[in-house]
């Protein structure tokens, strides 16, 4: 599972509607998971600009990424995930997002635009298997 604060979900969404008819992406940031590897909380999301500029797919911008780093490192976070949109498809790993996943501990966060109301959805991705994981806003 996957706890996203209500402040993160509502800029991750507000960017997906922002960006549209474009995939919007961003980052995640939480606290480390004990042991180490990235967390399951999601307090903090960094939009980052989708240099593909495509409905398609997403390319983070180098530079916002590096920002998010930063940010995450400043505030003791570490970037636990990548959020994207999909504009017209359901919010499911795309084989584009599944061969460009690149870290099994991330969280792969999507949000649908498809319907009427945007659809949050979280997976994890591991060598190529895709497995959904419950979302919770906290």
């Amino acid at each position: 599972m996957i706890e996203i604060s209500k402040q993160a979900y509502a800029e991750m969404v507000g960017a997906a509607l922002d960006a549209y008819p474009y995939e919007a992406c961003g980052l995640i940031a939480g606290p480390p998971a004990p042991g180490g590897g990235a967390g399951d909380r999601a307090p903090v999301f960094s939009a980052c600009r989708n240099v593909a500029e495509s409905a398609r797919v997403y390319t983070i911008d180098p530079k916002d990424h590096l920002h998010a780093e930063m940010d995450a490192d400043d505030r003791g976070l570490e970037i636990n995930g990548v959020v994207h949109s999909h504009t017209h498809s359901e919010p499911y790993p795309s084989p584009t997002d599944v061969a460009s996943a690149p870290d099994p501990s991330w969280h792969y966060v999507i949000i649908g635009l498809k319907r009427e109301a945007p659809e949050v959805r979280s997976y994890r991705i591991v060598d190529g298997s895709i497995i959904e994981e419950p979302v919770a806003i906290v």
